[in-house]
């Protein structure tokens, strides 16, 4: 079976190595970027099966990365996390506005991120026990 890839997007190497804590004992090939501009780019390039994408960068943010994800044929169809730290609702609302797929704030709750990111990987596999260990 293809391992699924996932494009994580944030400006701090904290943040990237703790989803790649969080998604370690899953079969996922992860890739990452520091900036939105990266992120396009990259999406465009390994066309992963998902995206985690912080809002706050430097060269393009997240709102406008999405947006632009969303207008490329090849990658619009990508699943889009938004991971941030802008939980209030007008922050929300743009995300959805740019077309995430799903909104989640930091800090992270490794539960609720691999629970999600299984569920739009279609993976079923139990999420406590693995995060727990």
């Amino acid at each position: 079976m293809k391992r699924k890839k996932i494009l994580l997007v944030d400006d701090s190497n904290t943040i990237l190595m703790m989803e790649k804590f969080i998604l370690r004992n899953d079969p996922y090939e992860l890739v990452s970027a520091s900036n939105g501009e990266e992120a396009v780019r990259k999406a465009a390039e390994v066309l992963p099966d998902l995206i985690l994408l912080d809002v706050i960068m430097p060269k393009m943010g997240g709102f406008e990365a999405c947006r632009l994800i969303r207008q490329n044929e090849l990658t619009r169809s990508i699943p889009v996390i938004m991971v941030t730290t802008r939980g209030e609702a007008v922050n929300v609302e743009a995300g959805w506005a740019n077309g995430c797929t799903d909104y989640v704030t930091k800090p992270i709750n490794a539960v609720e991120l691999l629970a999600k990111v299984r569920s739009f990987l279609e993976m079923d596999a139990p999420v406590l026990a693995e995060v727990q260990q």
